[in-house]
């Protein structure tokens, strides 16, 4: 048995639940924020037997899409800030980071 953990994008997670529920598969959604752009995440936790875990990851990787996105930074803290102009940045964001661990002991009360 393993734990998918999905990080998702806002974006892409009524998509991803729909197609997991489609699928068969049981997942927790958690609310969750991401650190560089401080934007809202999805986190899904993903109880799967092995041989099934190429299945979930496919799943993810459908309905989980990189895209790019135009960012103001944010001004330096100290030092002046009339000098600083912040122009806008693109940086992907999306996708999924996913990590696969496995289940020592699984209990369903």
């Amino acid at each position: 048995m393993k734990l998918v953990i999905a990080v998702v994008q806002d974006k892409d997670s009524n998509r991803l639940s729909n197609a997991l529920v489609r699928e068969g598969f049981r997942a927790t959604k958690l609310a969750s924020t991401g650190g560089f752009l401080k934007a809202g995440n999805t986190t899904f936790m993903i109880g799967i037997e092995d041989e099934r875990v190429h299945e979930v990851l496919h799943c993810i990787r459908s309905n989980c899409k990189v895209r790019d996105q135009l960012v103001t930074p944010v001004s330096p803290m100290g030092g002046t800030t009339d000098s600083y102009i912040p122009f806008p940045v693109e940086v992907q964001v999306g996708g999924a980071a996913v990590f696969v661990l496995p289940v020592e002991r699984f209990e369903h009360f």
